[in-house]
């Protein structure tokens, strides 16, 4: 494996393997800096968890089905 050819292509091949793991990951990091922009402007609620908004439904569901029964004048 002394022949300059292929010494070249294996230091050409891992180079080019490494470009590729250094693109994935600013590609991987600016998707995280994205999400980030996204949940300080207010656009994602990082606090809501998907079963807290589960639950969040199931409550306002309840509340609906009270207003409901006010409306009827039926005492809930």
């Amino acid at each position: 494996m002394t022949d300059p050819l292929s010494i070249a292509l294996v230091g050409l091949s891992v180079l080019a393997v490494a470009a590729l793991a250094a693109f994935a990951g600013l590609r991987a990091f600016a998707g995280w800096l994205e999400l980030k922009r996204a949940e300080l402007d207010g656009q994602i609620d990082a606090d809501l968890a998907p079963a807290g908004g589960m639950i969040e439904i199931a409550d306002l569901r309840e509340r609906v089905r009270k207003l409901e029964a006010i409306a009827a004048g039926i005492d809930p």
